[in-house]
């Protein structure tokens, strides 16, 4: 008796290697099975029920190479991240710039009163219309270099 469920222990994972069949009847209904039918067609899928071997041990990377591994990968992620948000902050900080430097330019074209600080003394003098168009051609060169 020992002997008989040895040999069926042995010879029942044989028997699970199988092939999947196409089986396509003659009314042209399609089935998949192990064996096809009597009155149909059979074609083959190529898809075997074989248990995948694991790939050679040579190819297979210990817990401590994907571990670092993963830490590389996330440690490039955040150094991107960080680049990118410098890429953006730098941009943010180019509008805001060229912004100023347009409005200022349309205050100065529409006629406002622009105060400026005396650097000698500190106190606040309003700009004069002699001084107005060499302000307005400093205010355009501003506008151009950061508006880009």
């Amino acid at each position: 008796m020992k002997f008989v469920i040895a040999l069926l222990i042995v010879l029942a994972p044989v028997a699970a290697h199988g092939q999947l069949l196409k089986c396509v009847g003659t009314d042209g209904k399609v089935e998949y099975a192990s064996q096809c039918p009597p009155d149909t067609r059979e074609i083959q899928t190529g898809i075997r029920n074989v248990p995948s071997a694991s790939p050679p041990a040579a190819t297979q990377k210990s817990l401590a190479e994907r571990e670092a591994d993963f830490r590389k990968r996330q440690t490039e992620g955040t150094e991107a991240r960080q680049k990118n948000d410098a890429k953006a902050a730098e941009k943010s900080e180019q509008r805001e710039a060229c912004e100023r430097a347009r409005t200022n330019l349309k205050g100065l074209q529409e006629g406002q009163r622009i105060v400026q600080v005396d650097p000698k003394t500190g106190e606040r003098v309003f700009l004069e219309d002699a001084n107005r168009p060499a302000e307005i051609a400093r205010a355009q060169k501003a506008a151009d270099s950061n508006c880009k």
